[in-house]
């Protein structure tokens, strides 16, 4: 397995700094007590000089407790919600490298330094655990479908080739998480990191990693169908924001078709008769067609909009150094 390769040393305000990355594991956790010690003793194991950070988002069992037994620097965000758990580690820790795990003990901790080598010897900003179940009850038909559809819609959407956007486990740069905006709340947020990703047009691979069923006792947060539908409400938001052009433009194509085809007999039937007979029908179609040129403009302003964020996001990624530098 591939270890991290050594880094160079590097000044930081007039000094030369620690050449080893420093690593956090970051572990978002929700009444995870049954399986919380275990990742957190598997993490350490693995990546003996990491920190390793949990946050607590509001459990009512002794996560917390059974967190900090093993080892673990322990916090807690009140704010319910995965996405709101997220943005405080990004925004509290300071790394080179930072891990992002799900605190169940689906994922394999051996698999770490593999992730953190792919990141550093290729010169990545995120590397995506790509998840393949070890057994069939690890991952259900409705999530695999799930996923499919909603990793197919980002791909299409941005134009990229990522294979799981919903796995959990990734590893990230400092650069790439400080300018990391985190806008959503929930499950989604695996969703923003990806798109943030894709618009900011850094280097993402992944890397293949075994996921296994939840221990006994342990069950899951995640609603296939609510869940899958807030993420498809969040998708098209990113969309919208990110890609306005596109957005507006097929709004205005819809527009523009319902309007044609309430027009079209009209103009047929004032060119053999000389009549207009359905006024209502006549004002629909064009009101129809002014809202699909409004649409289309709409979509030209904000374009403009959406460059200038980029362009903000991108600078605050040149901002911080590259961690091997």
């Amino acid at each position: 397995m591939t270890t991290p390769a050594p880094l160079r040393p590097r000044l930081v305000e007039g000094r030369v700094t620690d050449p080893a990355p420093r690593i956090a594991v970051l572990a978002p956790c929700f009444n995870e007590a049954v399986t919380i010690a275990k990742v957190v003793r598997d993490f350490r194991a693995a990546l003996p000089n990491a920190d390793i950070y949990v946050y607590d988002n509001a459990s009512t069992d002794d996560t917390s407790v059974r967190a900090q037994e093993a080892g673990a620097l322990v916090r807690s965000e009140l704010r319910k919600g995965k996405g709101n758990v997220v943005r405080r580690m990004l925004s509290d820790v300071s790394a080179d490298v930072y891990v992002l795990v799900d605190g169940d003990d689906t994922y394999d901790a051996s698999a770490a330094p593999q992730l953190i080598g792919r990141l550093i010897e290729r010169r990545l900003d995120m590397v995506i655990g790509r998840r393949r179940h070890t057994t069939a009850e690890a991952y259900r038909p409705g999530h695999v479908f799930g996923n499919w559809l909603l990793t197919s819609l980002v791909n299409w959407a941005f134009h990229a080739r990522i294979g799981d956007m919903l796995s959990g486990y990734r590893v990230m740069t400092r650069r790439f998480v400080k300018s990391f905006p985190a806008l959503s709340t929930g499950f989604e947020i695996e969703t923003d990191l990806t798109v943030h990703a894709l618009e900011m047009g850094v280097a993402v691979e992944e890397v293949p990693i075994p996921y296994r069923e939840r221990p006994a006792g342990s069950v899951s947060k995640l609603n296939s169908i609510q869940d899958g539908i807030r993420i498809m409400r969040f998708v098209a938001r990113l969309v919208r924001e990110q890609r306005p052009i596109e957005f507006f433009t097929a709004g205005a194509l819809a527009l523009l078709l319902a309007g044609a085809a309430l027009g079209v007999p009209v103009i047929f039937e004032f060119l053999r008769t000389g009549l207009v007979p359905r006024q209502p029908t006549w004002l629909l179609a064009v009101s129809l067609g002014l809202l699909a040129f409004l649409s289309i403009t709409c979509g030209l302003i904000l374009d403009g909009v959406s460059v200038a964020r980029r362009e903000a996001r991108r600078m605050a990624y040149l901002a911080f150094p590259e961690p091997w530098r």
